[in-house]
């Protein structure tokens, strides 16, 4: 997969390790248990909600119940448990932050806008948790403080930037930096790189 995605977007050569990086992690964060959350602005924003979506059913796999998870429910629900043995799909845990609105909009309006996402971080956070920070310049003030609070508590972070060191490089433990700095064109860039990371990890947990 990794192979197709340099014949398919060649300029993404330069952050190959911190792709394969990226993709360990959030294998490890699951691996431990632990959940990922998303945070961005903007179109960033949006892709923090494509990601989830990407993880928390099937992508490219159907990701069938294990036989364990299905005798549960079957021992539970009897013949009732058919449709949801059938047709639930295993998820790999995911909050996108954006999405919240709630309460983020009670967060902006009390406290301050550039802390809502760390607000969110620092309430859901354990340590075998993980954070996708998104930001094209890498220099989102509110995206930065989620990505140094989410490491005080424990986390780890991966930042999705444009090429220019950045304060959210600074701040994370890995940062796929691709090779654009207009933010239209880091975007584009970043919608492959997610979707081999969501595609790949998805293969490794629940391919044959």
């Amino acid at each position: 997969m990794l192979n197709e995605l340099m014949e398919r977007y060649p300029s993404l050569r330069c952050c190959e390790a911190e792709i394969e990086r990226a993709r360990d992690m959030i294998l490890d964060t699951y691996r431990r248990g632990g959940k990922i959350l998303v945070c961005g602005n903007g179109g960033s924003a949006a892709d923090s909600d494509h990601i989830v979506g990407e993880l928390m059913k099937g992508f490219i796999l159907p990701r069938k119940m294990d036989k364990t998870c299905a005798d549960k429910f079957k021992d539970a629900l009897g013949d009732e448990s058919e449709e949801l043995v059938e047709k639930l799909q295993r998820g790999i845990p995911a909050i996108s932050l954006p999405a919240q609105s709630v309460v983020l909009s009670a967060y902006i309006n009390d406290v301050d806008a550039d802390l809502m996402y760390a607000q969110l971080v620092f309430g859901y956070a354990r340590p075998e948790d993980m954070l996708i920070a998104i930001s094209s310049s890498g220099n989102s003030r509110n995206v930065v403080a989620a990505a140094k609070v989410a490491g005080v508590m424990g986390m780890k972070t991966l930042a999705l930037t444009g090429e220019k060191e950045s304060k959210l490089s600074a701040a994370c433990d890995c940062t796929v930096r691709v090779p654009e700095t207009e933010t239209f064109k880091v975007q584009e860039l970043h919608l492959p790189v997610y979707h081999y990371l969501c595609a790949a990890v998805e293969k490794t947990l629940f391919g044959d």
